[in-house]
């Protein structure tokens, strides 16, 4: 998985420069409708996983309530890893809101300048 995400990183400029350019713009019809869908598919998963940390906080309770001695430990850890889980989503939610309005980034789309080299 590391290996991946590395070519991921390295490769994925080679993907947005070799869009094809008409009259010196570049034409990133692919790489922006390859991000529209993930931003989607990000959109439409967040909901879930966290709906499913909840449901393992919530589950948590319920072994600690209503288990006995043994499943009371277990209800605990499931308790402690349902926090967690909400607390790191949550908490990367707000970090990118955070710093998407430091930056001046609006969740509003739209267009942007591509950077070009002049003089060449």
């Amino acid at each position: 998985m590391k290996k991946f995400i590395i070519a991921a990183l390295a490769l994925g400029p080679v993907a947005a420069f070799a869009q094809a350019t008409s009259a010196g713009q570049p034409n990133l019809g692919f790489l922006t409708s390859f991000l529209s869908t993930l931003k989607s598919l990000i959109n439409t998963a967040l909901p879930l996983v966290v709906g499913l940390a909840l449901l393992a906080f919530f589950w948590g309770v319920a072994q600690f309530i209503w288990g006995g001695e043994a499943k009371r430990d277990e209800g605990k850890q499931h308790m402690i890893w349902g926090i967690v889980g909400l607390f790191v989503m949550v908490s990367v939610w707000g970090l990118v809101q955070f710093l998407g309005s430091v930056v001046g980034v609006t969740g509003t789309g739209g267009t942007a300048q591509v950077p070009t080299v002049t003089g060449l």
